[in-house]
């Protein structure tokens, strides 16, 4: 029985072996072209959840309390994700010249905003994430021991580009 068993195992490995594999299209820099990262219109739950999850992991791992979304933010996020789009340039100011802080008081948040990070890509919410975790200046945003709320939205173009905000606040 153990002879079948191996001989199974070994028969089942050799077939998995044989399955395609896809290979990340390289670009005329030698460099993976990126690839599209497409967000269902009822997928947008599982994006905040990774998000959340994901900043949260690092938040503890930093020995910092964890943040909850708050549904002001969340609005003056998405506004500007759309905003930026519309620009065709990542900036922390809208079209009519708002900073975060207009943004979030026109939502009606009462609260203090901590900062803000934003970004331009194809990438997934987690490696989008990960990338603000490299440079110190977005990273401190994401760490702020003073942020206790979040908000966090994108917007999608037709073509797969993500306008992805953060916005942090207390």
């Amino acid at each position: 029985m153990n002879r079948r068993a191996a001989l199974l195992a070994l028969l089942s490995a050799t077939v998995a072996a044989c399955a395609p594999t896809t290979r990340a299209k390289i670009g005329p820099d030698g460099l993976p072209l990126p690839q599209i990262y497409r967000i269902a219109p009822d997928g947008q739950d599982p994006v905040m959840f990774h998000f959340l999850d994901g900043m949260n992991a690092l938040r503890k791992a930093a020995g910092v309390a964890a943040v909850a979304y708050n549904a002001q933010l969340n609005a003056a996020a998405a506004t500007h994700s759309r905003d930026m789009a519309i620009q065709n340039r990542p900036w922390h100011f809208g079209s009519d010249g708002s900073s975060p802080l207009e943004r979030a008081r026109r939502v009606g948040f009462p609260g203090r905003i901590m900062g803000e990070n934003i970004s331009e890509t194809y990438e997934t919410e987690l490696q989008t994430l990960a990338a603000w975790m490299q440079q110190e200046d977005t990273r401190s945003v994401v760490l702020d021991p003073s942020v206790t709320v979040i908000g966090f939205a994108w917007y999608q173009e037709p073509a797969g580009k993500i306008w992805w905000t953060l916005v942090t606040g207390r």
